[in-house]
């Protein structure tokens, strides 16, 4: 007599599918507590964002370890700006508010990493007439890897960031979907397309459905020693000077960039000293007089050339984009996304197009100022499908 086995219905395990929508503040709370007993590192900026991140860890009960990252040194001939991030003095902030909830503090030097990839490459594009976006590397190539790994190294299960975005994992936690942060207005999800699938699936973003008020109202609730400094904005190294006069400061500017300026006719109307110290789109500090306002349209290093026009000619169709990230894996073909092509840009409806070579960006609308160098970044939705670097506009 045969036995009979369990029914297929039983025996079929369930499909592990990724979730296909931002957690709430209720959810991003609930893992936030399972974290209790375990040990978190957590990246310490020295800003209240990441402070606050820490104290929810802590408040919930987890073991909470403080890292930052040693990213340059000081120059004393080019003053930081203002509201740099990242500046050497924010390790002592980091530090403070490491102590301040009673938490083993580590600084890990990345200073050559950093260098080599970040500043250097900032350096080339800017001489290469493009406008490079340090931050997007940072995060893609120095900062999130190497704390992931000395987290890992430390016994940690999670690196918790201040970072404005949110995760949604799978049943198994290994695979995730980045979402924007619930307060638009300091989503950060854009700076997090290029970060590796492996280290993104071991971060944790404690503020990713907060808003900055309630953020800065419970670190002066809780005392923390960071409550009132003020948000940083301006390009940690390059300082106050501007990244034009920062770039023909460095080794790789030596000699005479000076060339022309031409209309769209290819007329000269103008001198300049370098393209370094113009990007597509900008506006002020061209140094022209003009019965209408000039715009700049491109840059070409090569002829050290920058050529300028009206804002009407800034409009263009599509782009073209290498190196792309897909956070949740690549589409098949094409698809309909929203795109970014700088941090503060809205967003124009497109179709995105993956290639062998790149992705190839048709927008509905026209889009304005596509700056080659600069990252931009799919979403459909809340959701980052992923991003990749502008090599031209179309």
């Amino acid at each position: 007599m045969m036995m009979t086995g369990p029914s297929l219905a039983k025996i079929t395990p369930k499909p592990n599918r990724l979730p296909l929508r931002a957690p709430t503040a209720a959810e991003v709370a609930a893992e936030t507590a399972s974290l209790a007993g375990q040990r978190v590192a957590v990246a310490l900026s020295g800003g209240v964002d990441s402070a606050v991140a820490a104290w929810r860890l802590k408040q919930a009960g987890a073991q909470v370890v403080g890292l930052s990252l040693r990213l340059h040194d000081p120059d004393p001939d080019n003053p930081m700006a203002p509201r740099a991030c990242c500046p050497p003095e924010d390790l002592q902030d980091a530090r403070r508010v490491a102590e301040a909830i009673d938490a083993p503090f580590y600084v890990i030097d990345a200073r050559d990493a950093f260098d080599g990839a970040v500043v250097k490459p900032f350096v080339s594009a800017y001489l290469a007439g493009r406008t490079p976006n340090p931050c997007v590397g940072c995060n893609s190539f120095v900062k999130l890897d190497r704390l992931a790994r000395r987290a890992k190294a430390l016994g940690c299960v999670r690196l918790a960031t201040g970072h404005y975005a949110r995760l949604a994992r799978d049943d198994d936690g290994e695979r995730v979907r980045l979402f924007r942060g619930a307060d638009l207005d300091k989503d950060q999800s854009y700076f997090l397309f290029g970060t590796p699938r492996p280290v993104l699936a071991q971060l944790l973003f404690p503020l990713g459905a907060a808003t900055k008020d309630e953020v800065r109202e419970e670190a002066l609730a809780a005392g923390l020693p960071v409550a009132h400094k003020l948000e940083s904005q301006e390009v940690c190294f390059v300082g106050g000077a501007g990244a034009g006069k920062f770039v023909m400061r460095q080794p790789a500017a030596a000699g005479d960039h000076a060339g022309p300026i031409v209309d769209q006719q290819g007329r000269v109307v103008g001198q300049h000293d370098g393209v370094m110290n113009f990007t597509v789109g900008q506006r002020r500090g061209i140094g022209i007089a003009a019965a209408e306002r000039l715009h700049v349209l491109g840059l070409d290093a090569t002829s050290k050339t920058v050529t300028v026009g009206p804002a009407s000619a800034l409009d263009k169709t599509g782009l073209f984009a290498r190196r792309a990230a897909w956070p949740a894996g690549a589409p098949s073909g094409p698809v309909s996304a929203t795109v970014k092509i700088r941090y503060r840009d809205p967003g124009t409806p497109a179709t995105v197009v993956p290639a062998d070579d790149g992705v190839e960006v048709r927008f509905d609308r026209p889009a304005r100022a596509v700056a080659p160098g600069q990252a931009a970044v799919f979403y459909r939705g809340e959701e980052v499908l992923g991003g990749a670097w502008i090599e031209a506009a179309r």
